[in-house]
């Protein structure tokens, strides 16, 4: 919302806005763009001569200046819709869109598009480190943008990626998600079978060559589909993969690739990247130095600090795929020692029932798992609510060490003894998780 607000601020409009919690750096940064924020809703925040309402997702029925908004019968949108009308018509769109890899890939897209000089406007949910921002809007006839398969605002339970204009699709793979709005894998189907269904003739689809879901919901498109994976089917084939303590080696097609991201998924976000940008024309030579000089993104298998010889890594993962698949990667870069794991239940999906048997067999891969209690947990129904013990049990009757701790504080109590030198401490959430890695570093320095 806070990128979008100050792009719309540039174009010349008068931007004012609301939020319960505003600090830096958003709030350093919208007032650097001189765009009011006022703290709290209320109707009075609403100016009189107002033009447009652009209404957040997280902005439910009930809320005071919405309602004000209803009453007022005021033009109001969603962000994504907003999106579509200031900056995605008539636009080169590339949309990223899957379960997992989205930012990733999205990243290195727009980093690609960069380095071969086309400057191309881009929107993603999270921090690119070689682009040091998530989101950018110039002049450009390209545009990247990752597509969110979660919902688009409380008048509108369509996919947001259903508005964004698709000249390009990327679908990752598809897996069950976001169990807050969705009832089964069946209706997330359904919402990128609609997105295909809006790809025009002339545009293009790239899609998992490995997930037949990717398939299933491609079958009837209008657009050429392309194939990229390992799979001898894939019409782009990831061949001669090699991991090594630095990264990762492989080929597509005749070319080698050398990267400083590790495991099969971000070979195979790397893949997908790689095959839009060769469909753009952008040089050989071009794609191969922007592949290899990619740095990733923040809270992807991030390394926050080390400590007598202990490392401690940061990573957003939360959907038992996503952790499965980050553990893999980091035994490839971190071979000689131990891999802890800690788990904090925040998601929407994770804090429910929905992944009891998924998450112990995912967490398994760790030498040793310590896990916080389910956030949130009074806004769930007692019988659709993960049961953390019984993760750990599980672990623990497959012969690794695991436990539960119920805070921040216990959880580094707990780990301080375990860990040794040449140990990597991974922490998995999508959220702050009390700064806990602020509280391992300093607690593993104090030996």
């Amino acid at each position: 919302m806070g990128a979008v607000a100050a792009a719309i601020r540039d174009l010349g409009y008068v931007v004012s806005g609301s939020d319960d919690n505003v600090y830096p750096p958003m709030s350093t940064f919208l007032a650097a763009k001189q765009i009011p924020i006022a703290s709290g809703f209320r109707p009075e925040n609403l100016p009189a001569d107002v033009d447009l309402v652009v209404v957040g997702n997280a902005i439910s029925r009930g809320n005071p200046e919405l309602e004000a908004v209803l009453d007022r019968n005021l033009l109001y949108r969603s962000l994504p819709e907003t999106l579509k009308e200031f900056f995605l018509q008539g636009k080169q769109n590339i949309v990223i869109t899957g379960t997992h890899g989205k930012t990733t890939t999205t990243s290195l897209v727009t980093w690609i598009f960069r380095e071969a000089g086309l400057a191309p406007g881009f929107l993603i949910g999270g921090i690119a480190k070689d682009l040091g921002q998530g989101a950018a809007f110039p002049d450009s006839r390209h545009f990247v943008i990752e597509g969110d398969e979660y919902d688009t605002a409380f008048f509108d339970k369509r996919s947001k990626f259903l508005h964004y204009l698709p000249q390009t699709l990327v679908i990752n793979n598809i897996e069950f998600d976001h169990a807050d709005i969705f009832e089964s894998l069946e209706e997330i189907l359904l919402s990128f079978r609609r997105l295909v269904n809006v790809v025009p003739r002339s545009g293009r689809i790239f899609i998992n060559a490995d997930d037949p879901r990717c398939t299933a919901v491609t079958e009837h498109s209008f657009a050429p589909v392309h194939t990229v994976g390992f799979s001898e089917s894939a019409s782009m084939r990831i061949e001669n993969v090699k991991y090594h303590e630095q990264g990762s080696r492989f080929t597509l097609g005749a070319q080698i690739f050398e990267m400083r991201l590790l495991g099969a998924f971000n070979i195979r976000n790397a893949a997908m990247a790689i095959s839009v940008a060769r469909a753009y024309g952008i040089p050989e030579t071009v794609i191969e130095q922007a592949v290899g000089s990619f740095n990733g993104v923040a809270r992807r298998q991030e390394v926050r600090g080390e400590v007598n010889g202990i490392k401690i890594i940061d990573d957003f993962g939360h959907h038992p795929t996503a952790i499965k698949e980050t553990l893999l990667a980091l035994r490839c870069r971190y071979p000689q020692g131990r891999l802890w794991a800690i788990f904090e239940p925040r998601s929407n999906t994770t804090r429910r029932a929905v992944f009891q048997t998924e998450l112990p067999e995912a967490l398994s891969i760790a030498d040793g798992v310590v896990m916080a209690p389910v956030a949130r947990l009074d806004q769930l129904p007692a019988n659709d609510r993960l049961d953390p013990l019984k993760v750990i049990k599980t672990i623990q009757d497959a012969g690794k060490p695991a436990y539960y701790e119920s805070t921040v504080d216990d959880i580094v109590n707990r780990m301080k003894p375990l860990a040794r030198s040449g140990d990597a401490v991974v922490v998995f959430s999508n959220g702050g998780f009390g700064g806990i890695h602020e509280k391992l570093l300093k607690e593993l320095s104090a030996g």
